[in-house]
């Protein structure tokens, strides 16, 4: 069975001493064994990124953005081969994986345009014959952690703005699907990257604990679930590092009286059951206000629900594909089975479909009534779960919202642009949309939320991840003429 191996300094390698397995999750079938990097394994990658620093940082910005121009014709040429490798390894149907593919090229879009992203400030004359202008300056050495159910995007959030800004990086992907990540890196490669300026390694918490503990990592960027972002914020932080920790989300949509009720049912079961729910932007919770809509919205979603096709992610009829493991699968699946007894009520039990082969599948879940303080309620279940919790009015929607932990993303659905105006302004979430179900920004904005859903400052990509992967420097310059020299023991001042 075919290994795969770190990518450290332009070459594959591994010891291999310990493996995890690599299973397809459409046949429950184990396919690749995953090299677990060792401590030595880790600080040689991360030996490999301070090696290459220097020349990467000192490489001309035209020359960098070379590089992101390439990698963009590269990733465009491949995308198919490389939404198979996601197929495959995470299990989401292959338009939706090509559709990844496509989200992460606008990152590498925004970062060629380096040259633009990094200019600094100049002012001049602010003191007689006194200029100051100021710098964007890499950080050095960045530590990326990424989660499983985007193995092509969120890694592409990460590097192609730390890169562009001249930093190197150690990259650590899900030892779930880790094949993209080493693919991503060989393209990085062929477009003309510097060995050693990206480093692939696999692994479980000690490549993680590694990463976090050398005091050659600068900074840490990472996506997965709040628990471990904020563990990994604490750890980091404490060791010195600037640090960008994306947690999970639990996404409401309001659907207000006035709404296109069929446009909303049409986003609700594209936003709550695309990629299995396995989405950090997925909506998991439809607030509908008042009984009426309610009613209407939970029939025409459960209407909608029994037409999707669910198989393997190869199969062009597929529309949802199965979870990224059996155990996931088993825990996504208790919360439905134990819907009822907190009071729910279970419209559409998808517990109870059946499929054939071994694959990790689960059907597609309704579940009406809900309430806070119910676990289908609070927890994030990453998987093809939609709550319905139903409120009087716009007033209760909000409330809800915002006490809710996670602020990831929210969307509201209307027709009243007053009522649309007012929901931006009063809305305490990250990411908004106006009758846009998965409101995740183009690559020229941030992503990222708030509360429990991010720890640190900066949200990931765009502007914000330059400002995160670079420091700025601020220089004073005065070019006085010899005879105009003195001593002066008085503080400092530009008048």
């Amino acid at each position: 069975m075919s290994v795969i191996r770190h990518f450290i300094a332009g070459h594959e390698t591994a010891l291999a001493e310990r493996t995890g397995p690599v299973f397809n999750p459409a046949t429950g079938a184990q396919q690749h064994e995953v090299a677990f990097a060792s401590v030595d394994e880790v600080e040689q990658a991360i030996a490999a990124a301070e090696a290459a620093l220097p020349g990467w940082r000192a490489t001309g910005l035209i020359k960098r953005a070379d590089v992101f121009f390439r990698l963009r014709q590269l990733l465009a040429e491949r995308k198919s081969e490389l939404a198979a490798i996601v197929t495959s390894e995470h299990g989401k149907v292959l338009s939706d994986a090509a559709g990844e593919v496509s989200r992460g090229i606008e990152n590498v879009e925004f970062a060629a345009g380096l040259v633009h992203l990094l200019k600094g400030e100049h002012s001049e004359q602010v003191a007689r014959g006194v200029d100051v202008h100021s710098l964007k300056q890499p950080v050095g050495v960045v530590g990326a952690i990424t989660p499983f159910n985007f193995p092509v995007m969120v890694p592409l959030w990460m590097v192609a703005s730390a890169i562009a800004c001249g930093n190197t990086v150690v990259l650590k992907p899900s030892e779930k699907d880790p094949s993209a990540a080493v693919f991503i890196a060989k393209l990085f490669q062929e477009a003309g990257l510097p060995d050693g300026v990206l480093n692939v390694v696999h692994g479980d918490k000690v490549a993680v604990d590694t990463i976090l503990d050398s005091p050659t990592v600068r900074a840490i960027s990472f996506v997965g679930s709040t628990p471990i972002a904020k563990s990994i914020y604490e750890r980091a932080s404490q060791n010195g590092k600037r640090v960008q920790a994306l947690g999970g989300a639990k996404n409401h949509m309001v659907v207000m009286p006035d709404a296109d009720l069929d446009g909303a049912a049409d986003a609700a079961v594209s936003a709550a059951y695309g990629s299995a729910g396995e989405r950090c932007m997925a909506v998991s919770v439809l607030v509908a206000v008042g009984d009426e809509v309610a009613d209407q919205i939970v029939a025409k979603v459960a209407e909608r629900m029994s037409k999707l096709t669910i198989g393997d992610g190869t199969d062009d009829a597929s529309e949802m594909g199965p979870l990224i493991t059996r155990e996931h699968r088993d825990r996504v699946a208790s919360y439905v089975t134990g819907a009822a007894a907190e009071g729910a009520t279970v419209v559409v039990d998808g517990t109870a479909a059946e499929f054939e082969g071994g694959g990790f599948f689960v059907g597609t879940s309704l579940l009406d009534h809900v309430e806070p303080g119910m676990k289908v309620y609070e927890d994030e279940i990453f998987g093809p779960v939609l709550a319905v919790v139903r409120v009087a009015n716009y007033d209760e929607a909000v409330a809800l919202i915002n006490a809710n932990r996670f602020a990831n993303g929210v969307a509201v659905f209307t027709r009243d642009g007053g009522t649309a105006r007012q929901f931006e302004f009063d809305i305490e979430v990250g990411m908004v949309g106006v009758n846009v179900p998965i409101p995740v920004p183009v690559g020229a904005y941030s992503f990222g939320g708030w509360k429990d859903s991010l720890f640190g400052d900066s949200h990931i990509y765009g502007p914000e991840s330059i400002h995160f992967y670079t420091r700025s420097k601020v220089v004073t310059s005065r070019w006085p003429q010899p005879s105009e020299s003195q001593i002066n023991l008085g503080f400092p001042s530009n008048h």
